[in-house]
């Protein structure tokens, strides 16, 4: 009778995922295990003595005992004998040990939850109140007082992190798609209302979309429409500097940051095409980290590089008591998947300028076999190496060096492995003519010994490539420039982000990225068409970039400034706006884009709040939002009712501060309205807005 170690053994096999060769990967399967993964689930019920011991039936169903489950397979390891391991000592994570494996793994508090992430005040309490700050000094040996005026003092959204399995029903709500009100399409002709959402043949929305509203929520929003249909996304996301000023929240501490990028990264994985690429800007705040948690995301293979661009002028725009200026800033690139990924290589005029060189053969030289080639040796005075104009029937000469000589069957690897090393036999300055080799038609590719002794390099010389002769000779052949590597991948766009703020005709200030930098990466990544998504769209530079060059685009931005800065660079687009790069790509004007919002409803009672005139109007104010609205879960609603509001020291505080005590009882996290919520008359969403928001779900 097999043990119900061999018969989990024999189970387990079934799911390649969980081995290496015959060695089970203990840690994949305790992760899948806590996803309660269908698959695993399945084996396990499949067998008699497996499902009686992990699961316990309940009225006809079997509920999955996991920790039995994984506290059977640590304690009886499967192919992991003492024999095995008798000789090596050291930490094991239960598949190998741990200096065999080479991962690296980002952990940080809040890992495991979700951060909706408001992105400032808007969508927290944005009232304030006054205070005079008194400042004492010593003047003459006697204390003065002076008033160093008023100051406002914000009190930010306190943010709630939900565990992704103790709040499971909170987190599906907050993901569940939502309304979407305050429809506008504009044209060349203006503003006007959205009768239609224009689809192609297979239902895909074919229209540009810039949506207001939280960008995580609206990501989950959009994945049932997009999911697998994005070619390109773009983000410059808050660097987390501590910088206020910025017009994002950048002042998240360090954990809070990492949750915030991982839960919208995870989310935007899934709107990739497979053949799409992320990119990501950073500057060396945060770089580091994001790089190892994109690595976790989206593959450590899947990257492709990192692009660094200079942004500041040195010595200019910066402050000369910074010991370290910062002129730089990176953008990480992912695949989807790498391996059938192809970017847009930048293609130029197949120049004939380097084939330049003619070899003429004074004598009939020495036939020899080296290594299976015939190869004519032409000692110095046999041979004439002429340069003269350039024409295509001439040859072009490179110097067989670096990564070329490791390219196997060339003639830069046979040069390094058999010619050098014939200087005593053969001599110096000896052409070598080794048959049977070349794309060029010629049938042979001749090779340049060393000049010197000390030298243990050479040349070879190779002709234009029979296949595009033809169509270079009539122009039609371009070659493909080469994306340059981490090595030399320093783009220097000082100059545009010093004079990008009036593109688009809106001025953003700080953080705004200029249209050249965003051509760069649509021409390499993008075709016409494709789709390009931005959801911390800021200014709007994406989507302008995106609208001249005749990409769909989705931008998402929840800041107020989207009328001012996004959706009225937009409309000056098509209107012909030549800032940026119009006059490159000969832009003229026209196209379409539709805005939308993702419904609000405890905004609403911000703003019932904030217009209160009165105590009076607020204490009357209260039943409505206890009736109509979402108030925090830890509330003691009858309390506050009959006793806070009733007391003296409320009624002493001023207006603002009575205001900002009832803000604080708002749930912030539980600001917008779900699509199957959305016919409820108390959330007020038109009959126009319920029918085109089915019609953006697809819903007949």
């Amino acid at each position: 009778m097999n043990s119900l170690k061999d018969i989990l053994y024999e189970i387990l096999k079934k799911d390649i995922r969980l081995w290496d060769k015959e060695q089970l990967n203990q840690t994949l399967l305790s992760d899948l295990v806590d996803k309660i993964d269908e698959t695993i689930i399945e084996l396990l019920l499949e067998r008699q003595e497996t499902r009686e011991k992990f699961f316990v039936k309940i009225k006809d169903v079997y509920v999955f005992k996991s920790n039995d489950f994984k506290f059977f397979t640590e304690e009886n390891k499967i192919n992991n004998s003492y024999t095995q391991y008798k000789n090596r000592i050291g930490l094991s994570d239960g598949k190998e040990f741990l200096k065999n494996r080479s991962e690296v793994v980002l952990d940080f508090p809040f890992k495991d939850c979700v951060l909706e992430g408001g992105q400032t005040t808007e969508e927290g309490i944005d009232t304030y109140f006054e205070y005079e700050e008194i400042k004492t000094r010593i003047v003459n040996g006697e204390k003065t007082t002076e008033s160093a005026g008023y100051k406002e003092k914000y009190s930010k959204r306190q943010e709630i992190f939900f565990n992704q399995i103790l709040a499971r029903d909170e987190i599906d709500r907050l993901f569940d798609e939502k309304a979407l009100v305050n429809w506008k399409r504009y044209t060349k002709d203006g503003e006007s209302e959205v009768k239609e959402i224009k689809r192609d043949a297979n239902g895909m929305i074919k229209e540009n979309l810039i949506i207001k509203g939280n960008n995580l929520l609206a990501l989950h929003s959009l994945k049932s429409q997009f999911a697998g249909k994005v070619k390109l996304i773009y983000i410059d996301p808050p660097y987390n500097t501590g910088n206020d000023g910025f017009k994002y929240n950048d002042n998240f501490n360090h954990s809070s940051w990492l949750v915030f990028m991982k839960n919208r990264l995870e989310t935007v994985k899934v709107l990739l095409n497979n053949i799409g690429v992320i990119a990501i800007s950073c500057d060396d705040n945060e770089q580091a980290y994001l790089k190892i948690l994109c690595d976790d995301i989206f593959g450590k293979a899947n990257f492709l590089t990192t692009f660094f661009v200079q942004v500041r002028y040195e010595n200019k725009t910066l402050s000369e008591d910074n010991n370290f200026q910062k002129v730089m800033e990176c953008i990480h690139i992912y695949a989807k998947d790498i391996k059938i990924f192809k970017p847009n290589k930048i293609k130029e005029e197949y120049s004939l300028d380097k084939f330049c060189y003619k070899i003429t053969e004074l004598s009939q030289g020495k036939v020899e076999l080296i290594e299976g080639r015939n190869v004519s040796i032409f000692k110095e005075g046999e041979y004439k190496i002429e340069k003269v104009r350039p024409n295509i029937d001439n040859l072009k000469e490179t110097w067989a060096t670096g990564s070329l000589i490791r390219q196997g069957g060339t003639a830069a690897e046979f040069l390094a492995l058999h010619l050098i090393n014939r200087k005593k036999e053969d001599g110096l300055k000896v052409l070598y003519k080794l048959y049977g080799m070349g794309a060029d038609g010629l049938g042979y590719r001749y090779i340049l010994g060393p000049q010197k002794e000390s030298a243990f390099r050479g040349k070879f010389y190779s002709g234009v490539p029979t296949e595009i002769k033809n169509d270079v000779l009539t122009g039609d052949f371009s070659r493909e420039k080469p994306i340059s590597n981490l090595l030399y991948n320093f783009f220097d766009f000082s100059a545009e982000f010093g004079n990008c703020r009036s593109e688009g005709g809106v001025d953003m200030g700080g953080g705004k990225k200029p249209e050249e930098l965003i051509r760069y990466l649509v021409e390499y990544f993008t075709n016409p068409n494709d789709i390009f998504l931005d959801f911390f769209a800021g200014s709007g530079t994406c989507g302008a970039v995106a609208h001249k060059m005749n990409r769909q685009y989705v931008l998402i931005e929840q800041m107020n400034y989207i009328h001012d800065l996004p959706e009225s660079r937009l409309i000056n687009v098509i209107n012909g706006d030549q800032t940026g790069i119009s006059k490159s790509v000969n832009w003229q004007g026209g196209g379409s884009f539709i805005y939308l919002e993702l419904a609000k409803w405890n905004d609403e009672a911000k703003k019932l709040i904030q217009n209160a005139q009165d105590l009076n109007e607020l204490i009357k104010l209260f039943d409505t939002l206890y009736e109509k609205y979402f108030l925090n879960y830890n509330l003691k609603i009858k309390e506050f009712k009959e006793q806070v509001i009733q007391e003296d020291n409320f009624i002493k505080l001023s207006l603002e501060e009575q205001k900002r005590m009832l803000l604080i009882m708002l749930d912030l996290n539980q600001m917008y309205v779900l699509k199957s919520e959305m016919e409820d008359k108390k959330f007020g969403i038109t009959n126009e807005d319920q029918e085109l928001t089915k019609f953006f779900y697809n819903e007949k």
